[in-house]
């Protein structure tokens, strides 16, 4: 399975981005996704995830109400809308798969899941 991030750029503060992430597999439907950021020496955190049928989202506190995660099983692609950002936003985005069921704890760990995107950098200027 191969995860291609795209869409990062720079953005002003309170500006949008639309961050893609195209998954090489035959369908999207049986996995969660979700997204996490690392900004520059800090380590990587969770952002936000969508459970396998897309009934269940889970977001960070920092983005709530500001960004959106979704998925395009047709497509294959895996979208995380941006809105309001500020320059605490700024970091390389990486999307991820999991297969099947996905718990708002397991969503926020790493570890829980199984590829990942070489990632897209967003930057928020002041």
């Amino acid at each position: 399975v191969q995860l291609q991030a795209s869409g990062g750029g720079l953005v002003q503060t309170g500006g949008s981005l639309r961050l893609s992430c195209a998954a090489s597999i035959r369908t999207l439907s049986t996995y969660a996704v979700g997204w996490f950021r690392q900004a520059p020496g800090k380590e990587r955190e969770f952002v936000a995830a969508m459970s396998w049928n897309g009934g269940t989202t889970f977001y960070a506190d920092s983005v709530k109400g500001r960004f959106t995660i979704s998925k395009d099983n047709a497509e294959n692609k895996v979208v995380l809308q941006m809105t309001s950002l500020k320059p605490d936003d700024t970091a390389i985005y990486y999307c991820a798969v999991k297969t099947g069921w996905i718990s708002e704890t397991l969503a926020t760990r790493r570890s829980a899941y199984d590829y990942w995107g070489q990632g897209t950098l967003v930057t928020v200027s002041s």
